[in-house]
């Protein structure tokens, strides 16, 4: 007879409380997914390079028309709290009283060095059922960046990959192209 386990999900706010307890530190690199408290993969060069890169694309690109956030926090429910690598967010003077959440996102990016199947299988249909309108997976090892668009409760309707010898531009900031050999 097999033992069924039982788990003890957490919300948001209890997830905070913990921090401000103590039991998790800003070291601590975790964040909240369906109410569990998920290690996250250790940042490797690759990763590093890549964030940075498109920190810089951004920042550059973009000007005072949106905010760069580099793995910050996206309340996306009352369960799920995730910190992707790079989010483009709108520009909101209150950002110190309120979290971000999925209407501020323009663009949220996830670099995969070893996590690729991870973020499709579970952080990519968060971000659909959240209504976040745009997410780039940026595939290192594949040398590709995955565009996903038009957000549904099953997931995105638009998919593209780019690769190589290709540029990509944020869907709120056409006018912004950012090479793919550039951030891989």
């Amino acid at each position: 007879m097999l033992e069924e386990l039982l788990r003890r999900r957490f919300t948001r706010g209890e997830y905070h409380k913990m921090g401000e307890a103590g039991i998790l530190s800003e070291d601590d690199r975790v964040e909240l997914i369906e109410g569990e408290i998920v290690r996250m993969s250790p940042i490797g060069r690759h990763h590093a390079f890549s964030v940075t890169t498109l920190t810089h694309v951004f920042v550059t690109g973009v000007g005072d028309r949106a905010l760069v956030s580099v793995q910050n926090p996206v309340a996306l429910s009352e369960d799920s709290e995730p910190q992707p690598d790079v989010t483009l967010l709108r520009r909101r003077p209150d950002y110190r009283e309120v979290d971000v959440g999925p209407e501020d996102v323009l663009l949220l990016v996830e670099v995969a060095d070893t996590t690729l199947n991870y973020d499709r299988r579970v952080k990519l249909p968060l971000y659909a059922r959240a209504g976040i309108r745009e997410v780039w997976v940026v595939d290192v090892a594949g040398e590709r960046v995955a565009v996903h668009r038009q957000p549904g409760p099953r997931g995105y309707r638009q998919v593209e990959e780019v690769g190589r010898g290709q540029r990509l531009s944020p869907e709120a900031f056409p006018g912004l192209s950012v090479a793919v050999d550039e951030i891989l």
